[in-house]
């Protein structure tokens, strides 16, 4: 058996939407749908919460979720990557569990909607591929398709894609599938962030969700277009 760690990010000092990570949806705190899903899981060793707020730590305590530390100020500014934040929340956990972990997963508030089935197969096809790291990702919609884009000097367009070979005029339905990163799940090898001092390493696979649990809420139109993707979930029975 892995020991794998899950990490929930969520400093204070949002300014998109103030208050981000604790603003309700569907009835509960954003963070609390993260903290259920990692708490629920098998695989999950342990799963915490990094926050430099009080106010985020104890409305996650209230959903059963730990704070074993508080993260620092010079951890939790606007333009503090994540490579760090992870650093130390491991460096922090394996202190306070007295193990090493095998694995890491990152799990952001901003994007809620994780299915169990999506948890373990980016945990299983991690550990089966014994690539450095994996993301979750979405295929793009083909009315956003790469192929479509163009980049402008003010005079002349050029493809933005020039790989593709697609002839002008091609059907959407016939464009080569693209995906995106859709911030659900990032997972990791302990050692990619510890040794290697990288977030993603020399290797990254990809597992794909659908583009209906795909959303990452930046700014106030992001959180209500979650709102509705939400209501549309739950009708069509989804448990979140």
């Amino acid at each position: 058996m892995k020991n794998v760690l899950c990490v929930i990010t969520a400093r204070g000092g949002s300014k998109g939407i103030p208050g981000k990570n604790i603003k309700e949806l569907g009835g509960k705190p954003l963070i609390a749908y993260s903290i259920e899903q990692a708490k629920e899981n098998d695989l999950i060793t342990r799963s915490i919460v990094s926050t430099d707020s009080e106010e985020i730590a104890e409305v996650a305590r209230k959903y059963g979720g730990e704070v074993p530390f508080m993260r620092p100020k010079e951890l939790a500014k606007d333009d503090t990557p994540h490579l760090p934040v992870m650093k130390h929340a491991v460096e922090e956990m394996e202190k306070i569990d007295g193990i090493v972990y095998d694995y890491v997963l990152i799990f952001q508030p901003t994007s809620p909607f994780r299915r169990r089935e999506d948890i373990d197969g980016s945990i299983n096809k991690l550990i089966e591929t014994g690539l450095d790291s994996l993301i979750t990702v979405c295929e793009v919609d083909t009315n956003k398709h790469p192929v479509k884009m163009r980049v402008f000097d003010g005079e002349k367009l050029k493809p933005i894609c020039e790989h593709f070979e697609i002839k002008e005029g091609t059907r959407r339905q016939d464009f080569p599938p693209i995906y995106k990163r859709n911030s659900a799940i990032f997972a990791m090898k302990r050692d990619t962030y510890m040794k290697k001092n990288s977030l993603m390493g020399d290797s990254t696979a990809g597992y794909v969700m659908p583009i209906e649990l795909s959303c990452d809420i930046d700014e106030l139109p992001d959180f209500k277009q979650a709102e509705f993707m939400l209501e549309d979930l739950r009708d069509k029975g989804y448990d979140f």
